[in-house]
């Protein structure tokens, strides 16, 4: 036995989810904010109080909610992920109001009986890379 020394599990692994250093942001089926770590709120803009409880669409940009909302409802269906893992590039919202690049990976959660109970995705702020590799292009092909 560890006696004092017993770790709580369940305290461990949300303290390793609020300091990992990218965004790790849980929505359950409906889409409904379930877990926001710190990384979260420094790349949004938002606290955990201001994003918990909120839809999704609270990040995506107003042009981009249709193609989501079809990917994320397809991938809840079919337990199934087009991009299985592999990062994407895609816009967010800032709290501000400003559109960030964004390098994202998404997976499903599964309870024990491996029903699909929401979707996590880890999130990193790519925009200086993005806006540095289109200047470079931009004097390129000048």
């Amino acid at each position: 036995m560890w006696g004092d020394e017993m770790v709580d599990q369940s305290q461990l692994d949300a303290n390793i989810l609020d300091d990992v250093a990218d965004a790790l942001i849980y929505s359950d089926r409906a889409g409904t904010i379930t877990r926001w770590n710190r990384a979260s709120s420094a790349l949004f803009g938002f606290t955990a109080d201001e994003a918990l409880g909120q839809n999704l669409d609270l990040i995506i940009p107003e042009h981009l909610r249709a193609a989501h909302w079809k990917g994320f409802e397809a991938a809840l269906a079919s337990g199934t992920m087009k991009l299985a893992g592999k990062p994407t590039l895609t816009r967010a919202l800032h709290k501000s109001g400003r559109k960030l690049y964004i390098e994202m990976t998404f997976a499903l959660v599964r309870d024990a009986g491996g029903a699909v109970q929401g979707s996590v995705a880890m999130a990193r702020d790519v925009t200086e890379r993005v806006e540095r590799d289109r200047a470079a292009k931009a004097v390129q092909n000048s």
